[in-house]
């Protein structure tokens, strides 16, 4: 058995791919638009995973994009994706200066949770050890849930 991709349906690419891409750093692999089925698939790889995506076509997540206007909900039952970053203060700092709400602070050094414009929450884990709790994140609130 093999992981593939996660999949996620978006009301909104474009602001679906400033999240993921611009914020996060995810980077765009490949598309597949359907004209017939009225649907748009952009697969996303880490940077990390650029090379095994172009191999393997994985991991990845996909995010799906119906043409025709639809409303998600329940962005909180799907779960969540989870990240390794290099240093989550700085992409927690870049997230919140883009208006990015951050759920759960990273107040242990170690990780973080926030929400895409769609309502999917995404846990961001520290690559190695914790980073020494620093502020405004070690006596930060958690704001709504994730």
């Amino acid at each position: 058995m093999q992981y593939l991709h996660t999949m996620v349906r978006v009301s909104d690419l474009d602001a679906s791919l400033h999240f993921y891409c611009d914020l996060l750093g995810l980077k765009e692999v490949r598309r597949k638009e359907n004209g017939k089925g009225r649907f748009t698939l952009v697969f996303l790889a880490a940077p990390e995973d650029e090379a095994r995506s172009a191999e393997l076509k994985a991991p990845e997540l996909e995010l799906t994009y119906n043409w025709d206007p639809e409303e998600y909900s329940g962005g909180r039952n799907f779960g969540h994706l989870a990240y390794r970053v290099d240093d989550i203060y700085a992409l927690c700092e870049k997230l919140q200066a883009n208006g990015v709400t951050i759920n759960r602070p990273p107040r242990d050094g170690h990780m973080a949770f926030v929400r895409s414009p769609d309502g999917i929450s995404v846990e961001l884990l520290q690559k190695g050890d914790a980073l020494p709790p620093q502020e405004p994140w070690a006596s930060m609130e958690n704001t709504g849930s994730w």
